[in-house]
C-alpha cells in the first residue's frame, strides 16, 4: 500500500465488504446539480412506491426532472441536513431522502425502510469546475461527506489533504456549506482531520483522531493503519446514519456589537459534527446502559475544550430515547443537572432539530412546583439547578393547597441524571434530596423491610422511617444512574462514579487536558509562567512583646504585608506596565488581563491602587472592572461604602461579562468570582496574588486556556506561588487522574469514639434531639423548635468550658466526622442508626458552636514596613509531561486538631525577616529548597529518619546529600562549586539541611 490509489482502494474495499456500501459510479454524477439523480429516484421508487406511482402518472414522461426540480429547489433553500432529515416537498406530498434507525423494533416497517437506504462510494469523481476528490459518500444519491487521501510513504501527508481543501472553491455546490457535503475528511495513514466548511485559507480543520497515550494522534493497529477506524467504524453504515440523524446539527450564533453606527446584530453558522471522543463517549454510555440498566455512576472526564455541552445535548436525546434488548424504555426521564443558563438554550436548540417537535425538553426556570409538575408528567428531558429538589414535597404540598394536586409516582420509573459539573452538583445533602424525590417508592418499600430489625432503636416509628429514609438517599439508587461530566474530579467524585472505564476503574471515559492541548483545542496556560518572589523586613513598633499563636500570627503579618498600600503600588505598577507592553497588542490589539486577588479587601485596594496610577500616568488605553461580592468599608476611607456597582460606575453584576467582553474595559481584578465557568477567549494573561493549589489552581488558571482566532499564547506574572506548587496542582488533571489509598470505613468509629469521650453530650441527648427532627423536621411546633435549640445549647454550653484548644480539637473531630460520613454513606450501604443520629445532630450543633474570634490576630498598629522589594525570580515554562503522577488523596486523616505553639511577636518578625532576606538570591533558596524536598522525598533517607535518632541519622543523610546536590549542580553551579570547595559553608549547609529534613519526615509520619 505504498501508492496513494492503493491506499484508495483498500478504504473502498473495506466499505463495500464490511461496511454496508455499494460501488457508486463517478459518471453518474450530476456537475450542475451535484447529485446522482439516478440514484435519487430509484431509492424514492423502491422506498415509496405509492407515491411515485401516482406522482409519475401525473407527470408522465418527466417524472424524474421534475423530482430532482423539487429536490434541488429545496435543498437551496433549507439545505442538506434538511432535507436528509425531513425529506422535501413534491407536488403537495413530502418525498423522503433517508430512514432513520428507529429506537425500537417495535416497528418492522420502520426497520425495514431503515435498511433500504443505499449507501455508496464514488472514486474520482470530477466537478462542474475540474476538481476531483479523492472520494464522496453518498447517502440515496445525496453526497453528504468528502475524503481527500494522503499517503506518507509518498511523501505526501494529512497537511497535504487539508490545503488540498483549501485550494478548493468553496462555492462550488458539492463543497458549499449546508448544501451537498456536510463534512469533509482529510485523511493519511496516521491522523484524520475534518471541517465543515471549506473557506479557503481560513477553513478550520479539526482533528478527528482516538488519542494515543493520552494525547493526540492515534494508536497502532496491527495488521491495519492507525486511521483505519474512520472507515471500519465512524463511516459504517449505522454509525454515518446515526451521525446524520442525531449527532450534526446547525449551531446559531446571533450576538449584538458596537459599530460605529450603533449596536448591529451579527449572525453566525456553524455545523458542528461531533469530534471521536464526543461520537464515541455518547455511543460507549448508551451501550453500557442497554446492557445493564440503571444504578450505575459514570464519570465522564472531559478537559475543558472538549465540547462537554454538545456532549451532554447528545447525550441526553439519546438516553431520553434509548430502549433495551426488549424494547422497553430504559430511562422514562433525564434530568440534567447545571447552573449554565448557556447549556439550557443549547440543549433545546440542539434537540429541536433532532425531534422538530415542542415539550421534548423543559428548563426548570419558575419555581419548584414546576419541576415537580414536569416530573409527574413525565417530560422527557428535564433541566433543572440541583437547588430546586429539597423542596419538592412543600410544592407539592402546596399544590394541594391550591387544589391542583400532582402525584410524583416513581414506581417502575427509572431516571438518568446528567451532572454539568460533579463537584458542585454532585456533593452534599442537596443532591441526596434528588435521589430521594426519583425514588420515592423504592425507598419506602426498602423502609418496610429495614424497619423490622430496629426493635431497640428508642425513636418513635415515625422518627424511625425518616431516619431510615434519610440513609437511604444517599446510596445508590437502582432505578437511577448518573453521569458526571468534570476535567477536575475530587477523591470523592472518583469513589461515587465509579463505573469502571477502560483503565479498570474511574473515569468511564477519559479526553484528557494534554489530549485537548495537543490537538489545539485549548491552549497550555503554564508554557508562560512567571513568579516574582518579595523581600521584606518588618519591625515591632509597640512597647510589649505578646505572645501570639504562630500560625495565626504569621498569617496576620502576611495579610499586613499583602494590603500594604506600598506592596499593592509596586505590584500595580508592574501589573500595567507589563501589560502595556507585552500583553495590549495581543490577539489583534483585543488581548485582556485577569487579577486575581486574595479577598475583597484586596480587589478594592487594588481597584484603587489602579485608579490612581492610570490617572497619575495619564494611561487612556487601560479600563478596569472589580469584581467582588457584598459591600465592604475600608478603615482608611472612612464614611465610604465600596461595592462592585459603585467601583465599576454603575455596571450591573448581569451586565459585566459582556462589558468586559467590549473594546471598552482591558483588565478585571476579582475576588472569588470569575474564577471558573468564565469564558472569554480574549482573555491572555492572567496576575496572580492569591495563594492557589489543587483543584482551585487549575480551575482558575484554565480561564485563560480558551482559544480564539489570533491567540497563539498566554501568560501569567505570579506573585504569590511557587513553580512547583502549580506543577503539583496541575499534573493529576494532566493525562490520567489517580485515585489514592481508599478510606478505612473504621475511621468513622474511631472519631464516634473519640467524640464520645468528650463526655459533651449523652445518648439520651440525641436520642430526644433525633426524635424531633426525624419525626417533625419540616413542620415542627413552636414548643418543638424551642426543644431543638435548648438541646443543643446545653452541649454548646459544656463544649464552652472547655480550654480554647480544646474547643478546637473537638471541633476539628466533629467536622472530620461529619465529612467523613458525608463521604462514606454514599459508597457503603450503612444501616448504622446510632452513626445516622450522630451524624445529623453533629451538623446542626457545629453550626451553633462559637467561632474562635477571640484568637483573631490583628497587629496593624503593632508592626511597620522597614523594607521591601519584589524581584522576579522564575520564568518560563512549567512542563507537565515530566515527573510521575500524584495520585488523589481521599479523607483517611482523621481529625485531631492541634493546639499552636505560642511565638513572641518580636521572634516571629525576626524568623520572617531571616526567610525573606537579602543574604541569598532567589536562584539560591529555590536550590536549597528543590534539594531539601528531594531528600524529604527519598524512601532510603525516609527509613533512616523514622528508625534513628538525629545523631544515628547525620551520617546516612550525608552519604545521600553529595548525590542531591550532584543532580541539582546545573539549576545553580556557583552555589554548588562554593559548596564542593568550601569546607566550612558545605557544613553549614549539610547541617542546616539535616535538621529540617529530619523533622519534617518525623511530623508527616506522626
Amino acid at each position: 500500500m505504498h501508492r496513494e490509489s492503493n491506499f484508495e482502494q483498500s478504504i473502498e474495499q473495506s466499505l463495500l465488504l464490511h461496511a454496508g456500501y455499494i460501488k457508486g459510479d463517478p459518471l453518474a454524477y450530476d456537475k450542475k446539480q451535484a447529485i446522482f439523480p439516478d440514484e435519487v429516484v430509484a431509492f424514492v421508487q423502491d422506498t415509496q412506491p405509492d407515491f411515485w406511482e401516482r406522482f409519475s402518472a401525473l407527470n408522465s414522461g418527466n417524472a424524474e426532472s421534475v423530482l430532482i426540480e423539487s429536490l434541488v429547489r429545496e435543498l437551496r433553500t433549507k439545505g442538506m441536513l434538511t432535507i436528509l432529515r425531513s425529506g422535501f416537498k413534491c407536488f403537495g406530498k413530502t418525498v423522503r431522502m433517508a430512514f432513520f434507525a428507529p429506537n425500537t423494533g417495535m416497528d418492522p416497517l420502520a426497520v425495514e425502510r431503515f435498511s433500504r437506504n443505499r449507501l455508496t462510494v464514488i472514486r474520482q469523481l470530477e466537478t462542474e469546475s475540474g476538481a476531483i476528490p479523492d472520494m464522496v459518500l453518498a447517502v440515496n444519491g445525496l453526497p453528504v461527506a468528502s475524503i481527500e487521501l494522503k499517503n506518507p510513504m509518498t511523501g505526501q501527508n494529512v497537511e497535504h489533504a487539508k490545503q488540498q481543501y483549501r485550494n478548493r472553491e468553496p462555492n462550488e455546490l458539492l463543497f458549499a456549506f449546508k448544501q451537498r457535503c456536510l463534512v469533509h475528511f482529510a485523511v493519511d495513514t496516521e491522523e484524520v482531520w475534518m471541517t465543515t466548511k471549506l473557506d479557503r485559507g481560513d477553513t478550520m480543520f479539526l482533528p478527528f483522531n482516538k488519542g494515543y497515550n493520552n494525547g493526540k494522534g492515534n494508536p497502532p493497529v496491527e495488521g491495519e493503519v492507525r486511521t483505519a477506524y474512520l472507515w471500519k467504524e465512524v463511516l459504517a453504515k449505522e454509525c454515518l446514519m446515526d451521525i446524520l440523524g442525531r449527532f450534526l446539527h446547525l449551531q446559531v450564533e446571533e450576538k449584538t456589537v458596537p459599530t460605529g453606527n450603533g449596536l448591529k446584530k451579527q449572525h453566525r453558522e456553524n455545523m458542528i459534527f461531533p469530534r471521536y471522543h464526543q461520537l464515541d463517549v455518547v455511543h460507549r454510555l448508551a451501550a453500557h446502559a442497554r446492557q445493564h440498566g440503571t444504578g450505575h455512576n459514570y464519570l465522564i472526564q472531559h478537559s475543558a475544550g472538549s465540547g462537554k455541552s454538545n456532549s451532554i445535548a447528545w447525550l441526553a436525546h439519546r438516553l431520553a430515547t434509548l430502549h433495551d434488548t426488549k424494547d422497553e424504555k430504559i430511562f422514562h426521564s433525564v434530568v440534567v443537572i447545571t447552573d449554565r443558563v448557556v447549556l439550557d438554550r443549547q440543549l433545546q436548540d440542539t434537540i429541536f432539530q433532532f425531534e422538530h417537535k415542542q415539550g421534548v425538553v423543559q428548563k426548570i426556570d419558575e419555581n419548584t412546583q414546576q419541576l415537580a409538575k414536569a416530573l409527574a408528567d413525565g417530560v422527557p428531558i428535564i433541566i433543572s439547578t440541583i437547588q430546586k429538589f429539597p423542596f419538592i414535597t412543600q410544592a407539592l404540598a402546596t399544590l394541594e393547597k391550591q387544589g391542583k394536586g400532582i402525584d410524583i409516582s416513581t414506581s417502575g420509573r427509572r431516571f438518568a441524571v446528567i451532572v454539568d459539573e460533579a463537584h458542585s452538583s454532585q456533593s452534599g445533602e442537596t443532591a441526596m434530596e434528588l435521589k430521594k424525590i426519583l425514588n420515592r417508592e423504592g425507598i419506602e418499600s426498602a423502609i418496610a423491610e429495614q424497619i423490622l430489625d430496629m426493635n431497640d432503636e428508642p425513636l418513635s416509628e415515625e422518627a424511625k422511617r425518616s431516619l431510615i429514609r434519610e440513609q437511604l438517599k444517599r446510596t445508590k439508587q437502582p432505578n437511577l444512574s448518573f453521569f458526571a461530566f468534570t476535567a477536575t474530579p475530587k477523591f470523592r467524585t472518583l469513589a461515587v462514579f465509579d463505573e469502571p472505564g477502560d483503565s479498570g476503574g474511574s473515569p468511564f471515559h477519559l479526553y484528557s487536558m494534554r489530549q485537548a492541548i495537543d490537538e489545539g483545542f485549548i491552549l497550555d496556560v503554564l508554557k508562560g509562567y512567571t513568579c516574582y518572589k518579595r523581600y521584606y523586613q518588618l519591625i515591632r513598633t509597640v512597647e510589649d512583646d505578646p505572645e501570639l499563636p504562630r500560625r495565626k500570627a504569621a498569617r496576620a503579618l502576611a495579610r499586613y504585608v499583602d494590603l500594604h498600600e506600598y506592596n499593592i503600588t509596586q505590584k500595580v505598577e508592574i501589573i500595567v506596565e507589563h501589560f502595556r507592553t507585552h500583553t495590549r497588542h495581543k490577539i489583534g490589539g483585543q488581548a485582556k488581563a485577569m487579577v486575581v486577588t486574595g479577598s475583597r479587601e484586596h480587589a478594592v485596594r487594588y481597584k484603587l491602587a489602579f485608579d490612581k496610577y492610570l490617572k497619575a500616568k495619564k494611561y487612556h488605553d487601560i479600563k478596569t472592572l472589580v469584581a467582588f461580592s457584598g459591600e465592604l468599608s475600608l478603615s482608611d476611607h472612612p464614611g465610604e461604602k465600596f461595592t462592585e456597582v459603585s467601583m465599576n460606575h454603575g455596571i450591573r453584576e448581569a451586565e459585566l461579562p459582556d462589558r468586559f467582553g467590549s473594546s471598552e474595559y482591558q483588565v478585571l481584578l476579582v475576588a472569588e468570582k470569575y474564577q471558573t465557568g468564565f469564558d472569554q477567549p480574549l482573555l491572555h494573561t492572567m496576575y496572580v496574588d492569591k495563594r492557589l493549589s489543587g483543584i482551585q489552581a487549575v480551575q482558575t488558571l484554565s480561564r485563560l486556556n480558551r482559544t480564539c482566532p489570533g491567540k497563539e499564547n498566554t501568560f501569567v506574572l505570579d506573585f504569590v506561588n511557587e513553580p512547583e506548587e502549580i506543577y503539583l496542582s496541575f499534573k493529576p488533571y494532566y493525562e490520567t487522574t489517580e485515585m489514592g489509598e481508599e478510606t478505612d470505613p473504621h475511621l468513622l468509629n474511631e472519631l464516634a469514639h473519640k467524640l464520645d469521650e468528650w463526655k459533651v453530650y449523652d445518648k439520651p441527648e440525641i436520642d430526644a434531639w433525633c426524635e424531633i427532627w426525624f419525626r417533625n423536621r419540616m413542620h415542627p411546633t413552636g414548643a418543638e423548635h424551642k426543644k431543638l435549640n435548648s438541646i443543643l445549647d446545653v452541649v454548646v454550653e459544656r463544649v464552652t468550658e472547655l480550654e480554647e484548644e480544646e474547643i478546637e480539637q473537638f471541633k476539628s473531630q466533629f467536622a472530620s466526622f461529619r465529612n467523613l460520613y458525608g463521604f462514606l454513606s454514599q459508597v457503603i450501604p450503612y444501616q448504622d442508626s446510632e452513626l445516622e443520629k450522630l451524624y445529623t445532630f453533629g451538623r446542626y450543633l457545629l453550626s451553633k458552636l462559637p467561632r474562635n474570634s477571640s484568637r483573631n490576630i490583628q497587629i496593624d498598629d503593632e508592626v511597620q514596613l522597614k523594607y521591601y522589594r519584589l524581584q522576579k525570580y522564575s520564568e518560563g515554562n512549567i512542563v507537565l509531561r515530566e515527573g510521575d503522577n500524584p495520585p488523589l488523596g481521599g479523607p483517611n486523616e482523621v481529625g485531631t486538631g492541634s493546639a499552636e505553639d505560642e511565638v513572641r511577636l518580636s521572634t516571629l518578625v525576626e524568623q520572617l525577616n531571616e526567610r525573606f532576606g537579602t543574604d541569598f538570591t532567589p536562584a539560591d533558596q529555590l536550590f536549597f529548597d528543590q534539594v531539601q524536598a528531594a531528600a524529604t522525598e527519598n524512601e532510603k533517607i525516609r527509613q533512616a529518619a523514622e528508625a534513628n535518632t538525629i545523631s544515628n541519622f547525620e551520617p546516612v543523610f550525608n552519604q545521600h546529600l553529595e548525590t542531591l546536590l550532584l543532580d541539582r549542580m546545573n539549576g545553580n553551579e556557583a552555589i554548588f562549586n562554593r559548596i564542593m570547595n568550601d569546607e566550612a559553608f558545605k557544613t553549614f549547609i549539610a547541617q542546616k539541611l539535616m535538621h529540617n529534613v529530619f523533622e519534617n519526615i518525623n511530623r508527616q509520619a506522626g
